[in-house]
């Protein structure tokens, strides 16, 4: 198990805005550490020939040409439509 103190998992909490009771905080030291075990377990593995994997679906990106259709519409149409514009801009009440 790798060594966790309690500072560190106080530390952790307080990052995350998470108010930890004594109990809590002993539970959730040897749970990191636990993990952190694991990931090191990983580690010692031999993965040479491996290759890496990162995508396994076999999706791919689908790439369209990037244009504009205004479906007839101009932007003065729309800004007809609107109840209220100002300087090209569809004026709304203020949200505060």
């Amino acid at each position: 198990m790798t060594d966790i103190s309690r500072d560190d998992v106080q530390h952790l909490a307080q990052l995350s805005s998470l108010a930890l009771s004594d109990q809590e905080v002993d539970n959730l030291r040897i749970d990191i550490g636990n993990i952190l075990g694991y990931i090191n377990q990983l580690s010692e593995l031999d993965t040479t020939g491996v290759e890496p994997t990162y995508q396994v679906t076999d999706l791919e990106n689908v790439w369209r040409e990037d244009k504009i259709d205004d479906y007839g519409l101009g932007r003065d149409d729309l800004l007809a439509l609107a109840p209220e514009s100002k300087d090209g801009q569809i004026k709304v009440p203020k949200v505060l």
